[in-house]
């Protein structure tokens, strides 16, 4: 039997997952690491807490398989992307706290740049994002602007940059690989996605040297070996990709017009476009879905920062919940939220908005409401969330979408998949397997590998669990849907 080992950097965990060349799961492990929240709305990580936690939860599944890391045929990387890790490339400790995707710090200077329409168009054009915070180019700009040393330190090759992906292979390889995959860099905005190399403009714009971001590789293929000190074995790295592209090859989204959607940390909304990038007309991004065997391939994509983290905030700071799967409990417990409607816009509302200052509100409140209320309205608002990202993808693609398949923690909430379903007006496909972004990492290593032989074998190892049919008519979906509208422009409104 041949394993392979999925790497899942998250938001707020490590994982990692042992699957067979059957693509089913052995073991799997995960830890929680520190949020870390300097001011309002900076979100930090400590990238040696998260390397500790990766190779904590390695050894864990490791020993749940009753395996040694000499049983393990490859490797396959997908973590959260856009964070940044800036670290001296000599002696691999990381300058600063790295600065992670949520946190927007740099939304002030951001604005400063979309003033400029010429430079707005250029980056769409070129790296398929909008400016925006989210991404990593303003991120690293502050880093080398703010913390002593990191510029002159990078000026010098000594200091580098990389996404988690590129900060989990430094360390694995000990020290030995400086790189990414095509996936990851596509997040950076400073990458030209049609030639697939680092844009010069953008650079000299940002003020960020070359020499400190790291190469890039295919998303499937071996690209590096573990160091044996490190890993035990020197094991072929095989597969990276960040975590929404992971999740789209994971759900066998390997045709034009086929999309799922992630409820993680955040929601994201993906679609194939095949061979060819669409740039959006509806403030969604093109982003590079995968790059495989000489061939890339593109996707829209919309992006919700606060999907899964909503439930999150009910069970850690309001205290309305003591775990997760409460949450449906208490909204099947009341027929409908009352009025009340929750836009939780905790650091800035994503597409369609791209509003950096909006801030959560709570709209609709009467002495009647109560805690099932609040929590069926969080629900609610994930699902309306993905509702406006779909309608913009529709647009943007021109195809209608026949359903979309879902994964990630939240996806399991059976609520939830059946009111996003009711909105939608079309099938809610969940699979066997909900982790899907583990499952993308081990299908693209052991492609890379050899372990699986094409994309049509990996396309019949999908396997659905649950479809989720439309039950409300659509003139109730519509009155939802404009009492939410409502919601969102107070959101905005509140945030001028």
């Amino acid at each position: 039997m041949k394993y392979i080992l999925a790497l899942d950097e998250g938001t707020t965990s490590c994982r990692s997952v042992i699957y067979d060349e059957n693509a089913d799961p052995v073991s799997s492990a995960q830890k929680e690491f520190t949020q870390i929240y300097p001011k309002a709305a900076w979100v930090e990580h400590d990238p040696q807490e998260i390397w500790a936690a990766q190779l904590f939860t390695i050894k864990e599944a490791l020993r749940q398989a009753f395996l040694s890391p000499g049983d393990i045929c490859a490797i396959g990387i997908t973590n959260q992307r856009e964070t940044a890790v800036i670290w001296n490339r000599r002696t691999g400790k990381p300058l600063c706290n790295a600065i992670v995707w949520q946190c927007r710090r740099t939304a002030e200077y951001c604005g400063e740049l979309s003033e400029d329409e010429g430079f707005k168009d250029y980056v769409q054009k070129t790296t398929g994002l909008l400016i925006d915070p989210y991404f990593s180019a303003t991120k690293i700009k502050w880093v080398l602007d703010n913390v002593p040393g990191a510029r002159e330190g990078a000026e010098a090759g000594e200091v580098v940059f990389g996404t988690i992906d590129s900060w989990l292979i430094y360390k694995l390889t000990g020290g030995k690989s400086h790189i990414t995959d095509h996936t990851n860099a596509s997040r950076t905005m400073l990458f030209d996605i049609t030639k697939l190399k680092w844009d010069e403009k953008l650079l000299d714009k940002f003020e960020i040297p070359e020499k400190m971001l790291p190469e890039t590789v295919e998303s499937s293929g071996i690209c590096a070996y573990t160091d044996r000190e490190v890993f035990g074995e020197a094991v072929p790295i095989a597969g990276i990709a960040g975590d929404q592209q992971s999740s789209l090859f994971g759900q066998g989204c390997f045709e034009a017009g086929q999309a799922k959607n992630t409820y993680g940390t955040g929601c994201f909304l993906l679609m194939n476009t095949g061979t060819a990038p669409v740039f959006s007309k509806n403030s969604l991004v093109t982003t590079i879905a995968y790059r495989i065997r000489g061939k890339t391939y593109y996707a829209l994509e919309g992006s919700v920062f606060v999907g899964g983290a909503v439930i999150q905030w009910l069970r850690d700071e309001m205290g309305l919940i003591e775990n997760s799967a409460e949450s449906e409990q208490c909204a099947l417990k009341v027929e409908d939220t009352a009025g009340v409607h929750i836009v939780p816009a905790f650091t800035g509302l994503g597409a369609p908005h791209w509003a950096s200052e909006a801030r959560g509100i709570i709209t609709g409140i009467t002495r009647g409401a109560n805690k099932n209320h609040i929590v069926r309205a969080a629900l609610e608002a994930i699902a309306y969330q993905v509702y406006d990202l779909a309608e913009c993808l529709q647009k943007d693609s021109g195809l209608r979408l026949p359903a979309i398949n879902v994964d990630g923690g939240a996806a399991e909430n059976n609520f939830l998949m059946q009111f996003q379903a009711d909105i939608m007006g079309f099938p809610v496909n969940r699979p066997i397997n909900t982790e899907t972004t583990s499952l993308g990492a081990a299908f693209l290593a052991g492609l890379g590998a050899g372990i699986f032989p094409d994309m049509d074998f990996l396309g019949k190892l999908r396997r659905t669990g649950r479809v989720f049919e439309p039950k409300t008519e659509r003139k109730k979906a519509r009155e939802l849907l404009e009492g939410w509208e409502k919601a969102v422009q107070r959101c905005l409104w509140r945030s001028e």
